[in-house]
């Protein structure tokens, strides 16, 4: 996934009100930019940090700005959650994920389950559909480990137990971690922030619904799918 235009550099001041970021760029200027992340972005909001935002000529935007980027110990994490169907649907479209190669169409938000919208439906004429949904994974607390959610998740919970129903129907159901960040060399679910997320996750997997996740390669060009990361199973109790 390519940024559309170049991205600018700055120092982050504030971000506040879940989608408010106040960046003060290289050049001086001070602006407002749009956080598209709805977590708690723990260790990613701290003043001081080196940002990256992008802008947009739309008029009808009320936020010219967004932030993209932030760099945490010298590396680079995207905190924009709606980057990952995007940078997904390009691994995808090149069946750069083995496990989910070989279907015929990728289709996105299709109706399932009680009032809810799976990311990707994977259709072959010869296989068992396949259900996808993809979630955003950046925060890293200790060591190399990646972890999700950040803060209580519920909504996230009910995809994995739409998941599960799909896989209780006979069909196949994947839960995809997509880490925008390159210093994370497994995944695990955060029960000491979402309890309740944690034990879904396993008991999603031990009804049958596979849990993966992909790490990224990212610049201030672009964002890709890079490699698959182990997946730990979190603590009982």
């Amino acid at each position: 996934m390519d940024f559309p235009t170049p991205l600018a550099r700055g120092t982050l001041v504030s971000r506040y009100k879940r989608f408010f970021a106040d960046v003060v760029l290289d050049d001086g200027r001070e602006i407002t930019a749009h956080c598209p992340n709805p977590g708690a972005m723990l260790g990613l909001n701290t003043p001081g940090l080196i940002a990256w935002v992008s802008r947009s000529d739309d008029p009808k935007r009320k936020l010219a700005h967004t932030l993209e980027l932030v760099e945490v110990d010298g590396g680079l994490v995207g905190i924009n959650t709606l980057h990952p169907n995007r940078i997904v649907a390009e691994a995808l479209a090149t069946d750069a994920i083995p496990e989910l190669a070989g279907y015929a169409t990728h289709r996105r938000e299709v109706r399932y389950g009680v009032n809810s919208r799976v990311d990707f439906l994977l259709e072959h004429p010869e296989r068992s559909p396949c259900w996808l949904e993809v979630k955003n994974c950046h925060l890293r607390r200790t060591g190399t480990l990646a972890e999700f959610p950040d803060c209580v998740a519920a909504r996230s919970l009910k995809h994995l137990r739409e998941l599960t129903a799909m896989v209780e129907a006979g069909q196949r159901a994947v839960m995809l971690f997509v880490i925008q960040r390159m210093d994370c060399e497994a995944f695990a679910a955060c029960a000491e922030l979402d309890p309740a997320y944690a034990k879904g996750l396993t008991a999603a997997t031990e009804a049958g619904v596979e849990v993966l996740a992909y790490d990224c390669a990212i610049s201030t060009d672009r964002v890709v799918l890079a490699d698959r990361r182990p997946w730990r199973d979190a603590p009982s109790g």
